[in-house]
């Protein structure tokens, strides 16, 4: 190598290495707020800077005249703004619920695909950057489309993934109501397990796959022919060894419950977190609280089953459950509201329309919660129901910077959750187009 070339590659190495005079400008993101939600401390904070670095938060505090000097400023002084919302109990990567049970069965992987990059693009535009998926029938489609997203490749919310169902043959996870002789391809059939043995076998498959989390049906469904909400389709030790072989890797169990039975074996059992909850009783609530199990309860969606199910001619037998259901979970979820039971925001999206999650704000308050308890589900305590509240949940120094814009303060109208004006996703702005 010359002398001549030797010096130049110096020279452009150095020059790589030295910071330019406005290196740090391109980097720093400052979020002028009008108002800033504190779910933290529940304090709705007055004209606010959320500087944002390498897409976290590395500060938060009162604007000042130098507050946006060399630095990109996104003006959101005319909005309200909270921390991106959470749902824990979302279906991304399935098709929407019809009356056709066997619907899944006539798609395929790459129109699931596409169907899941449309439901995750509308979930992130209305404002939740994070979401827990709670199972798929087409086996790992869900993982397919969170790390579609986390590649870039799609936009769409942060996503947990559960792979499967781990479920009963013919129970409150399979595919049923189908005709006949129909065979079901195995790639639907990924968590069906009987006994604690074929359930360990399966929860460490899923595990080996790379799921966040395990998925446990343990009673019947609304939404599943030939099964019964109220019956417990696991025993309590089938449901403790999933959870046992979960916590060998560091995760967790949630356990669709409907039935008060099913609901207490799976609290006795370890789970994290009770999905639906409709029929619980007082027994089953305080089990809750003694062991901190959180409830996700899913209290829009039986109206909506009963106007569009009606309308579009979902069976007899679904609207029946679902009226059965409807009224006792909105009630269990008031008596657990104020027994204290660990609550977090679940919506059962994918009944019901993508992108529409915060209608369900507005019921939580009707039932119990207060605007602020009701936010906080889909935020901090999302977060920590997922032990992610170190990375997740609010708006402060070292966490994600995932930003909601509201234009109004919605710890006096809730529903305006409902009407995003902006949408950040780990510091990058989203198209709401």
């Amino acid at each position: 190598m010359t002398m001549k070339l030797s010096s130049l590659l110096c020279a452009i190495a150095m020059a790589c290495a030295l910071p330019t005079a406005d290196a740090e400008s391109v980097q720093r993101t400052v979020v002028h707020a009008g108002h800033l939600l504190d779910v933290d401390s529940g304090k709705l904070l007055s004209d606010q800077a959320v500087t944002i670095v390498e897409g976290r938060v590395v500060s938060v505090q009162p604007w000042t005249a130098s507050s946006g000097n060399g630095a990109r400023v996104l003006n959101w002084t005319a909005y309200t703004v909270v921390p991106g919302l959470m749902d824990m109990h979302t279906h991304l990567a399935d098709e929407m619920e019809t009356a056709d049970y066997g619907a899944p069965l006539k798609s395929n992987p790459a129109r699931d695909a596409f169907i899941g990059a449309k439901n995750a693009h509308d979930t992130l535009r209305a404002g939740f950057t994070t979401v827990r998926d709670v199972g798929v029938f087409r086996g790992f489609a869900d993982i397919a489309l969170r790390e579609a997203i986390n590649a870039g490749y799609v936009p769409g919310p942060r996503m947990f993934v559960a792979g499967a169902y781990i479920t009963i043959p013919g129970g409150g996870g399979e595919i049923t109501g189908l005709p006949p002789g129909t065979v079901v391809p195995p790639e639907f059939r990924v968590g069906v397990s009987k006994g604690v043995e074929d359930v360990r076998k399966h929860v460490d498959f899923l595990l080996d796959h790379g799921v966040d989390h395990i998925k446990v049906i343990a009673t019947g469904a609304v939404l599943a022919d030939n099964t019964e909400p109220g019956m417990s389709e696991y025993t309590e030790e089938e449901i403790h060894v999933a959870v046992v072989e979960a916590a060998k890797r560091g995760k967790f169990v949630a356990a669709h419950a409907h039935g008060a039975e099913g609901i207490k074996r799976a609290t006795r059992a370890g789970v994290r977190s009770i999905e639906h909850g409709s029929l619980i009783d007082d027994e089953g609530i305080a089990l809750m609280v003694q062991h901190g199990t959180w409830l996700v309860a899913d209290i829009y969606n039986g109206d909506y089953i009963d106007s569009v199910g009606r309308r579009e001619g979902w069976s007899e037998q679904t609207l029946r459950k679902n009226i059965e259901t409807t009224d006792a979970q909105r009630e269990g979820f008031r008596k657990a509201v104020k027994a204290g039971v660990h609550i977090a925001f679940g919506t059962d999206a994918g009944v019901y329309p993508h992108g529409d999650n915060a209608r369900q704000f507005a019921y939580m308050v009707k039932y119990g919660m207060t605007p602020l308890q009701a936010i906080r589900s889909a935020t901090i305590d999302a977060a920590r129901l997922m032990g992610k509240e170190k990375e997740l949940g609010s708006i402060a120094p070292g966490k994600a910077a995932d930003l909601v814009a509201v234009a109004c303060n919605p710890l006096q109208d809730v529903e305006c959750l409902r009407k995003v004006q902006g949408v950040i996703k780990a510091g990058e702005t989203v198209s709401l187009d």
